[in-house]
């Protein structure tokens, strides 16, 4: 039996003084909930709207109340107001919503700043990872920078359609519709309103294309009017204007990035890394890697790796929870080049297990054992060394050597090593 004076609760206060907030767009509710050694547990309910000016009066509100800490959802961009505020005078958590489901009924924005607030007062939330101001920075940089290549693709895609509407079959005679000789071509369909001669078109070629210029001059002829001409006037406009805007988004990107030269080009070592995506990557996880104590952490908090779901000694679908996540996008896009390089590693672990688990999650496997490079280059200031191709092979080679043994003995045969 235990002893009365001992304290056998399961659940224990570790907040004496916490506070939670239900954020809204327009409005806050801040629940404060105190202890005294005499009155026992106190709550206090505060509104405040989302103006600075209001968001100043619940930090200081905070802070006479001697609070040091508050918690709130993650929901959509609302949240990043109040964090601009008290960032650097209270201990923000930042809460997943699916960590903190209210318990059905009476559902109000009092009732859900209470039980965020009686959550955390018994440190029952899982903080989420905030980085740092500099690096959030970098975040809306590289993020908006993918963006911008993403709406270029898309118009891109948009003069592709125009042309088989037009009659125009550029695209079928080039493998780049938008490289130097199809960017002439289309600037001459947009400045001649007559009909084309051979020796126009054949102005606009450039290099091993020239011997294509009688293909290319019956590519343009086609059914190409006024309004067409209009709607590739506007497309190539957009798209220069686009990919003038990425062009400073790169230098604003490499400017603030200056000082972790030295780290990105250990990072660029790694198969499948370029400029672009070490940038996203450093952007994404920070030059240090302070809250992620290991690799198998850092999968797990990307989605990169397998889940676990296993009741009554039964394991069920392993696919990770998180869904949609930026760096396991960036994870996939490196290992899908990083596959392709002659000798390494990654090939070679690919195709050992396309075989067996299939394409899409073995580019996952693979973008994991990236992932896992990554950060021993970032967190330990290692330089990336490949196993090479022929490396698991060398570890399978004892059992592949008594399979083909037992076969070859089966087929009345001896086999031996050659001298």
């Amino acid at each position: 039996m235990p002893s009365k004076k001992e304290n056998t609760s399961v659940v224990s206060v570790v907040h004496h003084i916490c506070c939670g907030l239900d954020v809204h767009k327009k409005m806050i509710a801040a629940c404060l909930v105190s202890s005294d050694a005499g009155e026992g547990e106190r709550s206090e309910v505060m509104e405040f709207e989302t103006f600075t000016d209001d968001l100043i009066k619940l930090r200081n509100w905070l802070l006479e109340k001697e609070c040091s800490v508050v918690a709130m959802e993650s929901t959509g961009p609302y949240w990043t107001p109040i964090h601009n505020i008290l960032e650097g005078y209270l201990q923000v958590i930042l809460v997943n919503p699916r960590h903190m489901k209210n318990v059905p009924g009476r559902k109000t924005d009092i009732s859900d700043s209470r039980w965020l607030a009686g959550l955390l007062r018994y440190g029952l939330l899982k903080a989420a990872f905030i980085p740092p101001k500099y690096q959030r920075q970098w975040r809306d940089l590289t993020r908006m920078r993918k963006n911008y290549m993403e709406t270029v693709g898309h118009f891109k895609r948009r003069v592709h359609k125009l042309f088989q509407e037009a009659n125009i079959k550029i695209d079928s005679a080039l493998a780049d519709l938008f490289g130097s000789t199809g960017r002439n071509l289309m600037k001459l369909l947009v400045s001649k309103e007559s009909f084309l001669t051979f020796s126009e078109v054949e102005n606009c070629l450039r290099g091993s294309l020239r011997e294509k210029g009688r293909e290319l001059y019956r590519s343009v002829n086609g059914f190409f009017e006024e309004h067409h001409r209009m709607l590739l006037t506007v497309l190539l406009d957009t798209i220069e204007k686009l990919e003038g805007q990425i062009e400073e988004l790169e230098l604003r990107i490499r400017q603030v990035l200056k000082t972790s030269e030295e780290l990105i080009d250990r990072l660029k070592e790694i198969p499948g890394v370029s400029d672009v995506s070490a940038h996203s990557v450093l952007a994404e996880l920070g030059p240090t890697l302070e809250a992620f104590p290991t690799a198998a952490a850092l999968a797990a908090w990307c989605g990169i790796c397998p889940g676990n779901n296993q009741s009554g000694g039964k394991r069920f679908s392993g696919r990770s929870r998180v869904r949609n996540h930026h760096l396991k996008t960036i994870m996939v896009e490196i290992a899908w080049p990083a596959i392709k390089k002659r000798g390494s590693y990654y090939k070679a672990k690919y195709y050992a297990l396309k075989s067996r688990i299939g394409a899409k999650k073995a580019i996952i496997a693979v973008a994991h054992r990236i992932l896992k490079a990554i950060f021993y280059v970032i967190k330990h200031g290692v330089c990336f060394k490949d196993l090479g191709e022929a490396y698991l092979l060398e570890r399978s080679k004892a059992s592949k050597i008594r399979y083909l043994s037992k076969q070859a003995s089966l087929l009345g045969f001896e086999l031996k090593p050659v001298t």
